[in-house]
């Protein structure tokens, strides 16, 4: 099914007249345009403008022109201007089916490393971060912008606490504790569960829980999706949404800005789900997000549980958050290259050792984070801690009509319109179709 979509999508660029093939210059200058979901534009002071800033005045002759595109919108929207052929020079694109569905309008960017980091460079990132971004002949399609982990959940430790309640370490606790958060009138583990991306992350960690090779093992077809742990992560998700453990209509709200705002600038839930890339919840300069999280005695805690009761608790999982992509028809890939060049190197410092946008996925990187509050430094080798020794896998599923499947069931758990089983089932039905 991949398969043919890809060749759908390649007629219609050999059909279309691309329009991006004239070079942009202006003043002398060579303009290439970057676009991306992540990092986001959330003001003046949102890193990615330093970043630009920084390399325009090393490279005067180029300048960066930055198009942010909200998340919600940003594949389908990048994929009509692709086609078209006015995509940008430079895009952000997530790890899995979205980065193999697009490999149509990914240039190869081997040559580009080798010729400019020499023929060792592979040894500048992690064999994690590469592993995704490369194909089975080991040609390079993007350059990985960091890495994240999935799975987590954060909690205001004071607000527990008003109501006689600690930071559950297993289902049942998790259970009884928002039990009482609802009991009095607040909301338990929010999830921004509109969002089919979050479902996916949250599932995969419990499903990781239960067996993390049954999991992986269906995703890669060599197993069934229709086995006991599959199965059984199917119903503690779906126990999530009946017994109370997500908030009402949580099928309804996004993660961003919704949820997360209750959490991070208002301040006003316990807990909510969300990764390691929450973390810059301690580095934004935003007003209401600072009077949260630096306020006298501000406690959080970034946590996972054991879901299945085997005494372990879960993992996370882990893939680069933003790949950065050259688009075949740019007419300045040179230029290109050299801001992706400076994005992977002076950008990813920045953005990780001052902003914790994402943690390191480059090999050669020291993480020197500089200026966490006590509480920041805390959560921060906790998430340390689990990216050394507690990752099941990959973050998300690489085929596109799988991960596709699995959302939609996860959606129908959600409302109770299917049971476990028949979401396995309708699972499998796609795995047997799906080529890998």
């Amino acid at each position: 099914m991949r398969k043919s979509a890809l060749c759908i999508l390649a007629m219609i660029i050999c059909l279309t007249t691309l329009s991006g093939c004239e070079p942009k210059e202006q003043d002398g200058k060579t303009i290439i345009t970057f676009q991306t979901w992540n990092p986001a534009d959330y003001g003046p002071d949102s890193p990615i403008y330093k970043i630009i800033d920084s390399f325009e005045k090393e490279n005067p002759d180029i300048e960066v022109k930055y198009v942010f595109t909200r998340s919600d919108a940003y594949q389908e929207h990048m994929r009509v201007e692709l086609i078209d052929g006015d995509g940008p020079d430079v895009y952000g694109i997530s790890t899995g089916s979205a980065f193999d569905t697009f490999r149509i309008f990914e240039e190869d960017l081997t040559p580009f490393c080798e010729r400019e980091w020499g023929e060792n460079w592979q040894d500048k990132f992690l064999d994690s971060c590469l592993d995704r971004v490369s194909d089975s002949k080991g040609k390079v399609y993007g350059l990985p912008l960091g890495q994240t982990y999935a799975g987590y959940m954060w909690a205001d430790v004071n607000m527990l606490r008003q109501y006689g309640c600690e930071v559950p370490v297993n289902y049942q606790e998790m259970k009884e504790i928002c039990r009482i958060l609802r009991e009095n009138g607040q909301l338990p583990l929010a999830i921004g569960a509109k969002d089919s991306w979050m479902n996916l992350d949250m599932w995969m960690s419990i499903a990781a829980d239960c067996d993390r090779d049954a999991l992986y093992d269906a995703i890669e077809g060599k197993e069934s999706f229709v086995s006991e742990p599959v199965i059984e992560s199917f119903k503690i998700w779906q126990d999530c949404f009946e017994g109370g453990v997500f908030q009402d209509k949580a099928i309804k709200m996004p993660i961003y800005d919704t949820v997360n705002d209750m959490f991070q600038r208002e301040g006003s839930i316990p807990m909510f789900t969300n990764g390691s890339w929450a973390m810059n919840m301690y580095t934004v300069s935003d007003e209401k997000t600072r009077s949260v999280f630096d306020k006298e005695g501000a406690d959080h805690d970034v946590f996972l549980i054991d879901w299945n009761g085997d005494g372990k608790k879960a993992p996370v999982t882990a893939n680069p958050d933003v790949v950065l992509c050259m688009n075949p028809e740019s007419t300045q890939k040179e230029a290109a290259f050299r801001f992706m060049d400076y994005l992977v190197n002076e950008g990813q410092d920045l953005l990780v050792n001052q902003y914790l946008e994402y943690m390191p996925s480059r090999a050669d990187m020291e993480l020197s984070v500089k200026g966490l509050s006590e509480d920041g430094q805390k959560n921060l080798e906790v998430i340390i801690e689990n990216g050394k020794n507690n990752v099941a896998g990959p973050r998300g599923i690489k085929y596109e009509d799988l991960s596709l499947a699995v959302c939609h069931a996860l959606e129908e758990l959600a409302t109770g319109k299917i049971t476990p089983e028949e979401a396995a089932g309708q699972v499998e039905r796609v795995s047997k179709e799906t080529v890998r």
